[in-house]
């Protein structure tokens, strides 16, 4: 190795792009590379999403479908082999109860809770929630716990 041969690191050196806007003898002035008036030509232009140079955008082409019921109510739900877990890991002991939930990050603070029947339940526990299906109320009893609605 020796003078006439070395060369900086690979990725070290970045080209410093188009200077302009620099005055007539850059080669890159006047306009500087944005062509004559228009949005495209001024100083703090941007596009919009969706925006399609004046011609409709899709997204109001195409018609609204469907219907949205303002008095659905979501529940968060938690399946039964879920609750059972918890119980193997130690993780809850005999009673299950919102605010547990909300600590192992089953649900948020304001979420309505309901319990689903997926999987079994062989710990006998004690389970609050807003709702219950049939199937898991029934598991649950049949292992010895208590189902509590609120």
């Amino acid at each position: 190795m020796d003078l006439g041969n070395l060369k900086p690191a690979k990725g070290s050196v970045h080209k410093g792009g188009k200077a302009v806007g620099r005055g007539q003898g850059s080669g890159k002035g006047g306009t500087a590379t944005r062509g004559h008036k228009g949005a495209k030509s001024r100083s703090g232009y941007s596009k919009k999403i969706g925006f399609e140079g004046g011609q409709m955008p899709l997204q109001r082409r195409v018609p609204k479908f469907g219907f949205t019921n303002i008095n659905r109510v979501e529940y968060r739900g938690i399946n039964l082999d879920t609750l059972q877990e918890l119980a193997e890991s130690g993780a809850v002991k005999k009673e299950i109860s919102l605010e547990n939930l909300v600590e192992l990050r089953l649900a948020h603070k304001n979420d309505l809770v309901k319990i689903m029947g997926r999987g079994e339940i062989k710990a006998p526990l004690k389970i609050t929630a807003h709702k219950f299906t049939a199937s898991a109320k029934a598991a649950i009893e049949a292992a010895g716990g208590e189902a509590i609605s609120l």
